[in-house]
């Protein structure tokens, strides 16, 4: 599941259950509906960001804003998928986590370009708050591409421990 197939098989993963669930979302729930799924902390409703992440650019119109998230999404999932590629050969030093989160920005980001190619909006349908703090609302590939950021400074902070020598090896490097 490790192998550069797998990883990429983990983000077509992410590509179809995200396109999935928008589905059924955008045919079960009707714009702006709610529906409480945990009273006073998660809903599911149906909504269309016509912007970026955290609904950045919502409010601008026209072509060039589609233009803009596309081109942009573009070079990142290009960027991303050629990452994954590269440490996804044999013999490759990276570790199991970087490959994973690679994977799941990389399905996430191809998720949300599906919808933004095919409807210039992306359907948002997860709803969490807590009193009267409201996060954004968000689907799947959000859900994936944040994982996978989390999972990507989670490996570099792994990693930098790993490279800095222990004390006791600093003690005794600098008696000699």
């Amino acid at each position: 599941m490790f192998s550069r197939a797998g990883m990429f098989t983990l983000a077509a993963l992410v590509v179809a259950l995200d396109r999935a669930s928008k589905l059924l979302v955008e045919q079960y729930v009707s714009l702006w509906d709610t529906y409480v799924v945990i009273p006073h902390c998660f809903n599911i409703v149906h909504s269309e960001n016509r912007g970026a992440v955290f609904g950045m650019f919502s409010d601008s119109s026209g072509e060039w804003r589609t233009l803009l998230l596309v081109g942009f999404s573009s070079l990142v999932t290009v960027f991303v998928a050629s990452l994954l590629w590269q440490v996804s050969r044999r013999g490759s030093n990276e570790t199991r986590t970087l490959r994973i989160a690679l994977a799941l920005v990389l399905g996430g980001a191809l998720g949300n370009m599906y919808d933004r190619l095919a409807a210039g909006t992306v359907t948002d349908f997860l709803d969490f708050y807590l009193a009267s703090y409201h996060w954004h609302t968000f689907n799947l590939a959000d859900s994936a591409i944040t994982a996978g950021a989390g999972l990507l400074l989670a490996d570099m902070w792994r990693s930098r421990r790993k490279r800095r020598p222990a004390p006791e090896a600093k003690a005794q490097a600098s008696k000699a």
